[in-house]
């Protein structure tokens, strides 16, 4: 099983996420466990505080120390993995996910103002994550996003045998397009390939499918090397 924390001053925020979708049947089936873990129950003041001005002067409010060390704290152990969710982290991808799927504990801490203090990262982080060149209020929602693409990973939460090898990225492709019942819809049919029923036609087709899009919309992808 894997077990997942979430640190943030905003846990209400996790409450649909987790309960609903792949979430909901990965907790069902033991696959995988959560919790969101409120960062002001971690302060000594009748304020619950959790921020503090920036020595050196500057806009904003910097996430003090002391509480994040006392809530990492309570729930790490040997095997944890303690992630932090930042603009300034390296850009998350899929192989990535993959290699946190393979992990029995992660431990994510959500940022929120101006930032941290520096010293949560040296002593606490064994990795910075970004889910882009962009940024967000807090970093619940980055959270999610990297855990959705961890737990679909698990196996059987997708119920289909090889369902997440097949999808984008896997093998550095964008995945092919997809066809469902009409035939036809307003004029547009599906490729006569795919009703065909030879299956090594379709796999070529499909895989024609992928390099195409991919040169088309990430070429980038291409010029990484990161197709076959």
């Amino acid at each position: 099983m894997l077990e997942i924390d979430v640190i943030t001053i905003f846990p209400r925020m996790l409450d649909g996420f987790l309960g609903q979708s792949m979430m909901k049947r990965a907790a069902g089936m033991g696959a995988a466990s959560f919790r969101a873990i409120d960062l002001r129950d971690f302060t000594t003041d009748r304020h619950r505080t959790t921020d503090d001005r920036p020595y050196g002067g500057g806009p904003g409010m910097v996430m003090k120390a002391e509480p994040l060390f006392k809530a990492v704290a309570s729930v790490k152990r040997p095997d944890s993995r303690v992630i932090l969710m930042s603009p300034s982290g390296r850009v998350f991808k899929q192989e990535v996910a993959r290699a946190l799927s393979s992990a029995t504990h992660l431990v994510f801490i959500c940022g929120h103002y101006e930032g941290i203090d520096e010293r949560v990262r040296e002593a606490l982080v064994d990795e910075e994550l970004s889910i882009g060149d962009y940024v967000l209020t807090n970093g619940v929602l980055p959270a999610a996003v990297v855990i959705d693409a961890v737990v679909r990973l698990l196996p059987g939460v997708l119920g289909g045998e090889g369902a997440a090898e097949q999808e984008s990225f896997s093998e550095g492709l964008l995945e092919y397009p997809h066809y469902t019942r009409p035939e036809e819809f307003e004029g547009r049919r599906v490729p006569e390939v795919l009703l065909s029923g030879d299956h090594e036609a379709i796999r070529i087709w499909r895989a024609e499918q992928s390099r195409l899009r991919t040169a088309a919309r990430r070429p980038d992808l291409l010029k990484d090397g990161l197709n076959p």
